[in-house]
């Protein structure tokens, strides 16, 4: 399909044509280029190429995309109104809603060309033109908030765009049955991580953290022990353009928090994610000196983390080692140490990212389990060409190339098909398959990613130019693959030694290999992780599935992408597509200005003159006979003013009056296929004339031309129309009458038997009383007044309906009581620890769970020994050793018949409950636990086990149910542990040899 013009041919000429397919000269780029570049100077920014649509960006205010636009085309043809992406949104819409099935809209461009604005467009028509009701808004309000949030944790300035999507994103909007839209949900892919650590010059970091630091509350900036000033945090000024005069970061920060709590972020969320972003920050002050062996030392907290600042440290300066069965802290470089806190700011700003857009789709969930058809939005990076490409632009390239092969296949495929189906032949189409470069890339075994994998999983010292050497090796030969080595005298000169060249389907892009390993492998060593587990936050305590050990190559970066595309691929293949192409006018976000070679080189890149030969394959037009009919019958005596036979025989007889040669155009089962776009505009302008003849003097039965005086025509024209209006007014009055004389025959009999008189009254007023009822319910059990008084005959219902409520209401109520609200449990725990340890009060409002560690998260091989007891509670914990109190990380697990301490695949120590004596805590702030066992054979090296432990009140009490203050190191032999009260938490051994336990002073009070 294409667009229908309705300007004179000088208005053609001037603003260009609204669809490319209806280009004379379809396969010149230069053509192309000229009708591009005049719509521009008009300011028509949109233009069709068929159904895709082409967006340049203005960089300036429109007034385009206000309600009145939405209003006019909402519900128009595609091809009826100029192109615009309200035009593109709707008609994917009501495509969805009539034919029910599901569709997607790929929005393609380079940084800066507006992707992220028309995914904002489509989703505010979209708000704007589905049915709404008070539930629908909460879901519509949360699809729009959705996007503020994510672009100020997934976006940041770049030297292209102010507002740079750093990830990639696919939203799924659910519509019901009726065209309202009742849930989301959103994936995304590879966040630029290392943008947290390091930004180029004239680049920022993610917004969220210039947003918290100059518009966050100084109550809010004090409790998370920040200042108002970007300068004093290293990760913010890297790029020396912390403020940017196009963004308003303390504006944003108002809008960021609405959106949070609308999306029903809860309090302790909003704290806890606030609380990550300013730890980052802090994380990136923490500097590292060398000590007289040349080792790593530093000297910082990690307070708003929640990790004790000596496990901090530890996790920063050492590295832990297995050897055999014994575990060896080997001390960092300072170097090694910087890398570390590098690794550990990646990963918890990108856990955090994850839990945000989980948290976000919870909130857009549908819970409804009917069927559901589905719009999807795909905002994904642009084809990205630097003076450095690094492994970023790698795999955003590589996605594109993938995406381009999907798209060709799927509109080669769809315009197959349309001529299969209305009978016309097949003519191939001549385009550049890519599959070569996609194969390059991701073929298994042989491509890039897969010797990238080799590299990185290898034994001995890998390096980027090892990587490099076996490249040179592999890809020998091939023609989309160069490098120094393998180039000729004049492309060397091009390249350097660390630089290879891929010849992609947009042009050629030099990659550095420099960084390829080290991000791949996206390296964090055992021991940080275990730092991470040990945060009181909950974001960085939860499970992070996606780290756990089960398949090697998981942790690869570049495979993990790969397989997250063909995931991506799988879920668009299912769906109708539909294209909207963004174009960056200049490199200077200038508005009116039009940059030739940078807009032809975006033209090639996005494969718009592919498509567009693809949709010209034969034939520029072609339409339904009905419409064609319809719009032009006028232009013949025999089709006009009515058709009386089909719509097909209506058409042939039409196209033969006008001419056309038979090579001109051909005839399907239900279209028309025109050829030529200039055999359409000759139609057009024809019936252009003719419109205005018809005005002038109306058609008679006998087909002849009656003159008229002037205005006679717009009198009988009006006179029609006003007798139609009032003949529908009488219709909707005489319906009215009748209601309301049925309303009040049915009032006066209301109290009498059902009747023919009173039915439809005494159904109106049941549905009355249940509409107001279902909005006025109870929200609680406990609450006995709110029961509307029902009309005499709902009195019975009434009843009924409030017994059933009340029954919910309690059966609700029972089901909520789970394991996080166990009040027993909390009433067992306040009877031993209410006024005897200080730091009770803080534990009280920290709900209970079953466990702090899921079954997903223990060795397979320490659950088939120990399931068959049955798992009760485990939690993490730092285990002291007996000798020289060095700290062990391990996994505390209780069964029905023993405690065990777990170190990964390895179970440490088993403690039967009939051989445990007694369990020691201080009543200071302290979270120590000591485990007294008896031993009856001291050749054992079996003692008391010291625990460190975040969650150790309900530990104790999980405890004492599974079990009807001295510490033995071993048996016969005794040891001690000191506690005191101190402004600061510290755990070390004393030079006495005893394990001292200071702990911050908390003023007791009760709860």
């Amino acid at each position: 399909m294409s667009v229908i013009n309705r300007g004179s041919l000088t208005a053609r000429d001037r603003v260009g044509i609204q669809d490319f397919v209806l280009l004379d000269a379809y396969t010149s780029e230069t053509a192309f280029m000229d009708n591009l570049r005049k719509r521009f100077n008009e300011n028509l920014i949109y233009t069709y190429i068929g159904t895709l649509l082409v967006s340049v960006n203005p960089y300036k205010e429109l007034g385009i995309y206000t309600k009145k636009q939405m209003d006019i085309y909402m519900g128009v043809n595609f091809f009826e109104l100029p192109p615009h992406i309200f035009a593109l949104a709707d008609n994917v819409y009501r495509t969805m809603i009539s034919e029910t099935n599901n569709h997607f809209i790929l929005i393609s461009g380079e940084s800066g060309a507006g992707k992220t604005e028309a995914s904002k467009k489509v989703l505010q028509f979209y708000a704007v033109c589905c049915p709404s009701t008070r539930l629908l808004d909460n879901v519509r309000d949360r699809l729009l908030l959705s996007n503020p949030v994510l672009e100020a944790f997934g976006n940041a300035k770049t030297l292209k765009n102010d507002n740079s999507s750093r990830f990639g994103k696919y939203m799924d909007i659910q519509f019901d049955h009726q065209g309202a839209a009742v849930g989301g949900h959103i994936l995304s892919y590879l966040l630029e991580k290392s943008r947290v650590v390091h930004q180029n010059h004239g680049e920022r970091n993610f917004h969220i953290f210039y947003q918290l630091v100059e518009g966050g509350e100084d109550e809010l900036l004090r409790w998370l022990g920040l200042e108002r000033n970007c300068q004093k945090y290293r990760y913010l000024i890297q790029g020396e353009c912390a403020k940017v005069s196009s963004i308003n970061d303390k504006s944003d920060w108002k809008t960021v928090q609405k959106a949070l709590t609308i999306i029903e972020f809860s309090e302790k969320d909003i704290e806890h994610l606030f609380a990550i972003i300013a730890s980052v920050l802090h994380l990136g002050n923490v500097h590292f000196e060398a000590s007289a062996h040349g080792y790593a030392t530093l000297n910082s907290s990690a307070e708003l983390l929640g990790i004790p600042s000596n496990i901090l440290q530890e996790g920063l300066t050492h590295r832990k080692i297995e050897a055999k069965a014994e575990e060896v802290l080997s001390p960092f470089t300072a170097e090694h140490a910087k890398y570390a806190r590098d690794a550990l700011a990646k990963a918890i700003y990108g856990r955090t990212f994850t839990w945000l857009v989980n948290k976000i789709n919870e909130s857009l969930v549908n819970k409804d389990s009917t069927r559901k058809t589905v719009i999807g939005l795909l905002d994904i990076y642009g084809f990205e060409v630097f003076d450095v490409n690094s492994f970023e632009q790698f795999c955003i390239n590589f996605c594109n190339e993938k995406l381009q092969q999907l798209f060709i296949q799927l509109t080669l495929k769809s315009e197959q098909e349309e001529y299969e189906m209305e009978g016309i032949e097949w003519e191939p189409v001549p385009y550049f398959n890519n599959k070569i470069i996609c194969d390059l890339v991701e073929e298994k075994h042989r491509g890039i990613i897969s010797i990238l994998d080799e590299e990185c999983l290898r034994p001995g010292e890998a390096t980027d130019f090892t990587f490099l050497e076996k490249l040179e090796e592999k890809m020998c030969g091939h023609p989309h693959f160069v490098t120094h080595k393998l180039a000729d005298q004049k492309t060397r000169k091009t390249l350097e030694r660390g630089d290879f060249r891929l010849l992609h389907y947009a042009g050629e892009v030099t990659y550095s290999v420099v960084g390829f390993i080290d991000k791949n492998n996206d390296l964090l060593y055992r021991n940080i992780k275990e730092v991470r587990s040990f945060a009181t936050v909950c974001i960085l305590s939860w499970p992070d599935i996606t780290e756990k050990i089960i398949d090697i190559n998981s942790k690869i970066v570049a495979t993990q992408f790969k397989s997250s595309l063909a995931g991506l691929t799988e879920i668009l293949m299912t769906k109708d597509p539909w294209y909207v192409r963004c174009l960056k006018p200049n490199h200077c976000k200038q508005p009116d200005r039009f940059d030739d070679v940078m807009v032809r080189h975006q033209v090639k890149y996005l494969g718009l003159m592919e498509h567009l030969r693809v949709r010209r394959a034969g034939f520029a037009y072609r339409r339904r006979y009905e419409i064609f009919l319809k719009r032009y019958k006028a232009l013949c005596p025999d089709t006009w003013p009515h058709w009386k036979g089909t719509p097909a025989e209506g058409v042939q007889r039409l196209i033969k009056h006008l001419g056309y040669k038979p090579d001109e155009y051909k005839m399907g089962r239900t279209k028309i296929f025109i050829r030529h776009p200039r055999t359409l505009f000759a139609t057009e302008d024809a019936f252009e004339i003719c419109k205005h003849e018809l005005g002038k003097a109306p058609a008679t039965s006998d087909k002849r031309r009656l003159p008229f005086p002037e205005g006679v025509v717009m009198i009988l024209i009006e006179t029609c129309w006003r007798g139609l209006q009032a003949r529908r007014e009488r219709e909707r009055r005489a319906w009215a009458v009748k209601v309301i004389k049925k309303f009040i025959k049915g009032f006066m009999n209301r109290n009498q038997p059902v009747s023919m008189d009173n039915s439809d009254y005494l159904a109106f007023v049941r549905q009355s009383y249940l509409t107001r009822l279902k909005d006025n319910l109870p929200k609680s059990v406990l609450d006995k007044t709110i029961w509307l008084t029902p009309p005499p005959i709902m009195q019975e219902a009434s009843v009924l309906l409030r017994k059933l409520h009340t029954r919910l209401l309690v059966r609700k109520y029972v089901r909520g009581i789970s394991a996080q609200q166990k009040l027993q449990i909390k009433a067992l725990t306040s009877d031993i620890f209410k006024g005897r340890k200080e730091n009770y009060p803080q534990s009280v409002c920290q709900p209970f769970a079953d466990t702090r560690i899921s079954e997903q998260d223990i060795n397979i091989k320490v659950l088939q020994l120990i399931c068959p007891e049955g798992i009760k509670y485990s939690v993490p914990v730092i285990k002291y050793d007996r000798n020289g109190f060095r700290p062990r990380f391990r996994q505390l697990i209780f069964t029905q018949a023993a405690a065990y301490l777990v170190e990964e695949a390895k179970i440490k120590q088993r403690v039967n409950y009939s051989s445990l004596k007694g369990v020691s805590v201080s009543d200071l702030s302290d979270n120590f636990l000591i485990l007294h066992v008896t031993c009856d054979d001291t050749k054992q090296k079996v003692g008391d086990c010291l625990l460190y432990l975040t969650r150790m009140h309900y530990t104790y009490t999980e405890l004492l149910s599974f079990c009807s203050v001295r510490f033995d190191i071993q048996p016969g032999k005794e040891g001690f542990v000191d506690f005191k009260s101190s402004s600061e938490s510290m755990v070390y051994r004393a030079k006495n040899g005893h394990l001292m336990v200071v702990s911050p002073h908390n003023p007791m009070h009760t709860t």
